[in-house]
């Protein structure tokens, strides 16, 4: 991030043979872009991105800490931003926390967003299929009182419908 603003595109550029990620606000992707259209993005562009992201400090037992189902050690996951397999998800969770953190400003979950436009009726919609798999997910978890809060909030909302 270059800036403050709540970063919408993220753009992966090579930088000597290594992967850099850019999360970059509206504003800023429109700079980088016009930079690249006109022959190249300038090295203080890339510097200045490089200034701004938050110094992780690995440790080497960390560094080495190993996935036992693809192999991915996780200083190979932050040299190449790309994990190796599901599971490690659960395998480097604590250490994907504060990644996912900065990333989606202060959550750990992508959530998306609706577009400015959408109808009241597709924005009820996208809510119900929201709460039904939510409540799915309580039943599995065996959260019983978290399923009778969704079941109500889902009654209320067919119910407003009709």
């Amino acid at each position: 991030m270059r800036c403050n603003k709540q970063a919408y595109f993220h753009i992966t550029e090579l930088k000597n043979g290594k992967p850099l990620a850019l999360h970059l606000c509206e504003s800023c992707a429109q700079e980088y872009l016009n930079a690249v259209e006109v022959g190249g993005v300038p090295d203080d562009f890339v510097e200045s991105i490089e200034e701004s992201l938050p110094e992780v400090a690995i440790d080497e037992e960390t560094a080495a800490k190993s996935c036992p189902y693809c192999g991915i050690t996780y200083k190979q996951f932050r040299s190449q931003g790309r994990l190796g397999c599901p599971k490690d998800y659960e395998v480097f969770h604590d250490e994907l926390i504060p990644l996912l953190e900065s990333i989606h400003n202060g959550e750990t979950q992508h959530v998306g967003k609706c577009p400015p436009r959408v109808s009241d009726s597709s924005r009820r919609h996208y809510e119900l299929l929201r709460l039904r798999n939510d409540l799915k997910a309580a039943i599995d978890d065996e959260a019983y009182e978290r399923a009778a809060e969704l079941r109500d909030k889902i009654q209320q909302l067919e119910d407003a419908e009709e």
